[in-house]
């Protein structure tokens, strides 16, 4: 079903930026309860095309989960916690 495209076995391994170690392509295929890290695509393209394999192994509704989330920034998850509890304070009798 993979079009003869094979990703590394466990005995290739690369240094994981988020972990900090070394670690095999199957640790990422499945870190993110039951689905590849979102940084799969980033970390591993130079090693096999592995973009073409993720959209074999994945169904879209799997590939929109782990590829296509809307992270959102630091500065962007602290503007929404200000906004929040703004509302907050609005909504409190004084």
């Amino acid at each position: 079903m993979n079009a003869g495209i094979t990703p590394p076995d466990d005995t290739h391994m690369i240094r994981c930026p988020r972990l900090g170690h070394m670690i095999s392509f199957s640790y990422c295929r499945e870190e993110n309860q039951g689905l590849p890290c979102f940084k799969t695509l980033d970390c591993w393209f130079e090693q096999f095309p592995v973009e073409a394999f993720m959209r074999q192994e994945l169904t879209e509704a799997q590939w929109e989960a782990t590829f296509k989330k809307s992270s959102k920034t630091k500065l962007g998850s602290l503007v929404e916690l200000i906004e929040q509890a703004k509302e907050r304070i609005k909504e409190e009798p004084s």
